[in-house]
This record gives C-alpha cells, sequence and structure tokens, in this order.
C-alpha cells in the first residue's frame, strides 16, 4: 500500500499525525508546503493525501484542483482551523473525501484516514459533494460540522428538505445554503412565512389568484410557487399552516400542478420546497392538527439545527462574527470582549438562540460604553442583580466565605480562565463549571494558533499554581492543611510552592 501524505505548514500537526498513523502501521510522508507536494505528484501518489487548507505559498484547495487534475479519484482530507461553512463548501466543491476541523481528535482523523484508505482500496470516488455557502454560518461544535457536511451531501439533490429546531437558530440561512449550492442556484429563492400570513390570505400567497376571484382582485398576481419556478421555494414554520391548505399543498408535492385562487386551468409547478417549523410535527399529527400524509411528503430529509446552548463552545466565535458585521454595518470600530466576559456568554442558555446572540452584538456595539466589553456591560437582564455585579467587579467568590477563588488567583497569575463566572453568586455549578471549561479552550485555542511553546506544560503549571494559592489563602497559609485538603503530600506541596514561585 502506499503512503499517506501529509501537508501542513505546523511540524506539530504533521508529527502528531505520523505518530498516530505509524501505531496503525500505515506509512506516511509529509510536506510543509503545498509547492513540493505538487512537485512530488508528478511522478509518485499516495493512497491518501491529508492537507491543510491555509498554508503560506499556497492552499490546500490548489493542492486539491491539483490533484483533480493529476490523480483523478485520490481521497483528499482537508484539514482547517477555520471552522466556517466557507471552508466546507470550498472542500466539499473541489471534490475531497472529507472535512477535518482544528483541533481535532487524533483517533477520529486516524479512523477518517482509514475509511478513506478503504475507499482509494476500492478504486471509487463516492465523495464528489458540494456544501451550500452563507456566511453567517459558523461552527466548531460537532453538531454544526455535522450539519456542514449533511449541507454538503444534499448540494446535488432536489429532495424536499424538513429543517427542524428551535426559533432563532438560523433555519432559513440553512435553506438558503441548500439552494445556492443546488442545481437549482441560478433560479429564485422564494421564502414565505406561512405563521405570518393571515389564513385568508395565504392561499393567495402560495398559489396566486386570478381576476375578480375575489373582492379586491382587480389583476392576477402570481403565487408565490410560481415565483419560485426553477428555484426553491422555502417555507418557514410549516406546522401553523391552516388544515384546509395543507391538501393543497400536498396536491402540488405530490404530482406537481396547482391552480390559482379562482382559476380553472392548472399549472405545473418545477419547485424545490424545503419546509421549516419550531414544532413536533410528530405530535401535530397526532393532535389531528397536521396531516399525516402531508408530513411524510416533507419528511424526505430531516436536518435539525442544534440549540445554541448545545454548541455553547461556538459561543465565543459566533460573538466576535456579529460585533464585526455589526460594526461593518455601522461603520464603527469593532469592539473587542474579555475571556471573562465570553466565557460567561457560554454559560447562559440562549433562549431566543443565535438571533438573540446577534441582537446582544448589536446592543453592545451601540450600547457597551468602552472598546472591551466586560460582564458588567452586559444588558441588567443577563448579568445578577447590583449586589452580585459589585461582588463581580472586587474579583469574585468563591462560596459564602471567601474571596478570590481559584479561578480569580488564576486570573491574577496571568491565566484566562473565567474567575467572575466560575464564582458569579445565584450561578448554577453546572454553568460555572461550563463557563471554566470554555474559557480554559478558549486559552488552548489562542496558545495552538500562535504556536505556543510546552502548550500542556504551561497550562498544567498555571493551574496548579492557582490550585495551591487558593489552598493556601483558604487555610491562611498553613501548608500541611492545604496540602491536606488537596489530598496531596506535604512533600509534594512544598516542592511545587518552590517550583511555582508561590513563596509569599
Amino acid at each position: 500500500m502506499k503512503p499517506i501524505w501529509i501537508v501542513d505548514d505546523d511540524q506539530s500537526i504533521r508529527w502528531v499525525l505520523e505518530k498516530a498513523l505509524a501505531r496503525e502501521n500505515f506509512a506516511t510522508r509529509s510536506f510543509a508546503n503545498v509547492r513540493d507536494a505538487a512537485v512530488a505528484l508528478d511522478h509518485d501518489s499516495p493512497q491518501v493525501l491529508v492537507s491543510d487548507i491555509r498554508m503560506p505559498g499556497g492552499s490546500g484547495l490548489e493542492l486539491l484542483q491539483t490533484v483533480r487534475d493529476k490523480v483523478p479519484g485520490l481521497p483528499v482530507i482537508i484539514m482547517t482551523a477555520f471552522s466556517d461553512l466557507d471552508s466546507a463548501v470550498a472542500a466539499f466543491q473541489g471534490g475531497a473525501f472529507e472535512y477535518l476541523a482544528k483541533p481535532f481528535d487524533v483517533d477520529k482523523a486516524v479512523e477518517l484516514i482509514r475509511r478513506a484508505v478503504d475507499e482509494s482500496m476500492r478504486g471509487e470516488q463516492t465523495w464528489d459533494e458540494r456544501v451550500a455557502d452563507a456566511p453567517e454560518m459558523l461552527g466548531q461544535a460537532p453538531a454544526m460540522q455535522d450539519m456542514f457536511r449533511a449541507i454538503g451531501r444534499l448540494s446535488h439533490s432536489a429532495a424536499t428538505v424538513l429543517i427542524t429546531g428551535e426559533s432563532g437558530t438560523g433555519k432559513e440561512l440553512v435553506a438558503r445554503a441548500l439552494h445556492r449550492h443546488s442545481p437549482r442556484a441560478n433560479g429564485p429563492f422564494i421564502a414565505l412565512n406561512t405563521a405570518a400570513i393571515p389564513k385568508d390570505l395565504l392561499e393567495s400567497e402560495l398559489f396566486g389568484h386570478e381576476r375578480g376571484a375575489f373582492t379586491g382582485a382587480q389583476a392576477m398576481r402570481q403565487g408565490r410557487f410560481e415565483q419560485a419556478e426553477n428555484g426553491t421555494l422555502f417555507l418557514d414554520e410549516i406546522g401553523d399552516m391552516p388544515f384546509d391548505l395543507q391538501t393543497r399543498l400536498l396536491r402540488v408535492l405530490s404530482d406537481g400542478q396547482f391552480y390559482r385562487v379562482g382559476g380553472h386551468n392548472p399549472l405545473r409547478a418545477n419547485v424545490r420546497v424545503i419546509a421549516a417549523t419550531h414544532q413536533n410535527l410528530e405530535s401535530r399529527v397526532r393532535q389531528g392538527l397536521f396531516r399525516e400524509d402531508l408530513y411524510h411528503r416533507l419528511n424526505v430529509i430531516r436536518l435539525r439545527l442544534p440549540a445554541l446552548r448545545e454548541r455553547s463552545e461556538d459561543i465565543p466565535l459566533l460573538t466576535r462574527h456579529f460585533l464585526q458585521k455589526s460594526a461593518r454595518d455601522l461603520g464603527v470600530e469593532p469592539k473587542r470582549v474579555s475571556e471573562e466576559a465570553l466565557a460567561y456568554l457560554a454559560s447562559l442558555p440562549f433562549q431566543g438562540n443565535v438571533r438573540q446572540l446577534e441582537n446582544l452584538a448589536n446592543w453592545l456595539t451601540v450600547m457597551a460604553p468602552a472598546q472591551t466589553i466586560e460582564i458588567k456591560d452586559l444588558p441588567p437582564d443577563l448579568v445578577p442583580a447590583q449586589a452580585g455585579s459589585a461582588e463581580i467587579a472586587a474579583g469574585g467568590v468563591l462560596g459564602a466565605d471567601a474571596t478570590g477563588g481559584v479561578a480569580g488567583q488564576a486570573a491574577a497569575n496571568g491565566t484566562t480562565l473565567p474567575a467572575h463566572v466560575a464564582s458569579m453568586p445565584g450561578m448554577p455549578v453546572a454553568a460555572a463549571v461550563a463557563a471554566w471549561e470554555s474559557g480554559l479552550r478558549t486559552e488552548v485555542a489562542r496558545m495552538l494558533r500562535e504556536n505556543a511553546p510546552d502548550v500542556m506544560d504551561e497550562l498544567a503549571r498555571r493551574f496548579e499554581a492557582a490550585v495551591i494559592r487558593e489552598a493556601l489563602d483558604f487555610t491562611r497559609g498553613r501548608k500541611v492543611e492545604a496540602a491536606e485538603r488537596l489530598g496531596i503530600g506535604r512533600n509534594t506541596i512544598t516542592r511545587k510552592i518552590q517550583e511555582l514561585n508561590l513563596e509569599p
């Protein structure tokens, strides 16, 4: 079997993949840039090629095109640290076998490469797919990466799609993405919120009407099905459609024909229908509020958009994006958000989902007094009462009788672990832990982006320093008691104090 080629300007990524693949008895060959890999393709070819998407001197997408020209059918896995839909779109459109977002789980990466090897060994190319484009759609969370992949695999299809998810999760963005990179991309995209149109007007909105069909119909009018000819019709909040109109919609989906209101001649509809709802359609079917046969017609392919609280690790990424967007719209300098504030936002439930977060970014752009946004600058309905805010400003508390807190000491030592969040009065423990972990992940991501050396050792030192400082504060400097509280030996705490320069 031929070796696996790894193309990445980051030596650490190459090293990790080389070692992991060697353990699985895969031979490897590594390249630090696109140019060397492209030259090597003139004389040799790999079993599978794994390439970063953005590198100095050339991109992985350019290499992907070179592979398509020189070695058709070679599985290519594109890696990227830029976890947005644009990268996924470009990768799938270029014919990539799969898209791997950094940072990735090494075991999952090896499993993906193994699948690509199997595909290569069979001599089949089954992943010639694209994903749709919507620059507002960002996400590092596994649920969003799965969504990007699903959009990509649907981009060649004309199948009816049902998008479910809570209000504000971005269902119309997904529908537009499906349209933009579908065979109907040159046709119109027509959106209609069926819950926003009065029942008496909805039939005319959908199917149009003939002149004189009812009082006020002074001219013939095309409906949304005619307007969407050769394109896509997006029916939002389909669960609220009146029962009698569901029958007419079912007929269009069944035989592709409809009548204008007051019309006698059937019209054909060459339209792809994408529907969306925040409701449980199965429950509405059981209640007799939604036709079961229409439900099955719509539910050919279902995509579920996760709630924002299910992808809290994306909140910092989305917050920065929306602040940039808001500043661009208003023509002002974009504001920054402190790590503590980002971690706190990541702990919130955001019942309004992505829409609520975008509205918050607009509010902060206009209302936040400073260029760097802190927790105290957030809207009053998102922060604790004034008493709690005063404690936050003073550095946070840990429990009812100790000030400072582990995370507070960590912040004093230079780490970005979110002291203010972890100790916030009234915050649920689970939310505080989630915020702490989110802040830690943010710091890890920053260090990895900046190629910081010895990331694990550095974070471990900072963590140990924060924990031991807090324990010493709690015991008022009594080392033996602090060691007992932490569950370590007295010799260990003495050695750590010396190694970490924690002597008073």
